[in-house]
């Protein structure tokens, strides 16, 4: 089954254009009033080379067309009056530095060293535009495709054309549900909390040393045993009250008691290098009362109970009973996480999505609930109780209209988005100026974009 056509230019080259010791000032190709140089594709020529691909000079003429692609959306975009959201723009100049610091091995001084003497700063700047126009792009993109539809009929008439032997072929899969319960903290247990992390801010600032403190008491494993240190990490990466504080400490600087969802924190800076920080912290969290504790498994208990006596059906349970904001909107039913649309879960992957699940299904059938079981959620900082449903098992099977509707459903919608997309690129191509260097008229990929009345372009100088 194909997939939609993607915008598959990688603002990584950005790294590679910079990182060259030459530039190459010479016009490959024009769309509207867009000019792409040859500098522009060799340095996504030099990226892919860098991500250990074989030399492969036609590899050239992909990266041309992709420019082109991008140069024709983001000329309409101009025209439509698109813009980008400032702050989307400075996420990704950050996800993309935190990207090559970690393709040069993690040093901020070596990146700067590959990027020639650039400063992280000075290297953000001069991204910045490139970053803009490739996100406004592919918002074009998106506003493309924006409002199609797929009926039902569409979805059958797209699975019939595609011939028996070509059906995809799917493993055992398994439909799963959760209801999770997060007993709630009391007032008396957050102030306790509060109260132990207070004190051991004043014996920091009365001059014990704080690395010592954050081993000892830090209810954090992963950075209690580094002396409470978290290691550098750029903005978008912690969680934003922890983030907001971390930023604006200065070196040695201890902060007043931040509070997260993982609990209660003080910090201490340790160093910022360009816009990466590195802080120690120590987390003391609220502790659960009895009485907290056995509600929130009485009310696992309520929740099955209900359900078995056909009071509500499962999906209604997670509504009224479940914490878990996820499952709770898909009807209770754990996602496949290969295709967000799909709660049909591949047998191979249940241990990746949480390592007690293998065991908790060994000994059910379908149709079975398991007992309440202590639960802790990474993502969120929680833990609690949860109640495992098993709802369905399919065995060994080609895709079908029956078992896997969903998946061929997305897949159809693709393939129309897909359509709608080359027709709107055969139509814009039309009507834009568009000029080609000669060196690259004999591209497969670049024929569509030379038009045949016109004069034959000369190589560009």
């Amino acid at each position: 089954m194909k997939k939609l056509l993607i915008f598959g230019l990688l603002i990584a080259g950005a790294f590679g254009a910079f990182a060259q010791k030459k530039s190459i000032d010479k016009v490959v190709g024009v769309v509207g009033d867009k000019i792409i140089l040859q500098s522009d594709v060799e340095s996504q020529y030099l990226e892919y080379l860098r991500q250990q691909n074989p030399p492969n000079e036609k590899v050239k003429c992909t990266i041309l067309n992709e420019l082109l692609l991008q140069k024709l959306l983001l000329n309409q975009a101009q025209l439509d009056s698109l813009i980008v959201d400032e702050a989307q723009v400075e996420q990704t100049i950050d996800q993309r530095i935190q990207y090559f610091t970690q393709q040069v091995g993690g040093s901020i001084e070596k990146l700067e060293k590959e990027l020639l003497g650039k400063s992280i700063l000075q290297f953000k700047e001069d991204i910045r535009p490139l970053i803009r126009e490739q996100l406004l792009a592919r918002q074009m993109q998106g506003k493309v495709a924006e409002g199609t539809t797929i009926s039902p009929a569409e979805v059958k008439a797209f699975y019939d054309r595609i011939p028996l032997d070509s059906l995809p072929l799917y493993g055992t899969e398994i439909e799963i549900g959760q209801l999770v319960k997060y007993p709630s903290y009391s007032k008396e247990q957050k102030d306790l909390a509060r109260a132990k992390l207070e004190a051991l801010r004043a014996r920091v600032r009365a001059g014990e040393d704080f690395g010592t403190l954050a081993a000892l008491y830090s209810q954090d494993p992963g950075s209690a045993s580094q002396n409470g240190e978290i290691g550098y990490f750029s903005r978008g990466m912690m969680v934003t009250p922890f983030e907001a504080v971390a930023f604006k400490l200065k070196p040695g600087e201890v902060s007043p008691i931040v509070e997260t969802k993982f609990g209660y924190h003080i910090l201490q800076s340790i160093d910022r290098r360009g816009d990466q920080v590195n802080v120690r912290h120590i987390l003391i969290k609220p502790e659960f009362g009895s009485k907290e504790l056995t509600k929130a498994r009485t009310d696992l208990d309520s929740a099955v109970y209900n359900i078995k006596n056909n009071k509500i059906n499962f999906a209604e349970a997670a509504v009224i009973y479940s914490d878990d904001v996820e499952t709770r909107s898909n009807g209770g039913m754990l996602r496949n996480p290969e295709s967000q649309r799909s709660n049909s879960i591949p047998l191979e992957l249940l241990g990746q999505m949480d390592s007690a699940l293998p065991a908790m299904l060994d000994s059910m059938k379908v149709g079975d609930f398991s007992k309440v079981a202590a639960y802790a959620n990474p993502r969120e900082g929680k833990q609690g109780f949860r109640v495992i449903y098993f709802k369905s098992q399919s065995e060994p099977h080609r895709a079908n209209l029956n078992l896997d509707y969903s998946r061929i459903q997305d897949a159809a919608l693709q393939e129309k988005q897909r359509k709608k997309f080359e027709q709107w690129v055969a139509k814009k191509r039309a009507e834009k100026y568009i000029r080609i260097a000669t060196e690259y008229s004999s591209c497969p990929e670049i024929q569509p974009w030379i038009k045949k009345d016109a004069p034959k372009p000369k190589a560009s100088k």
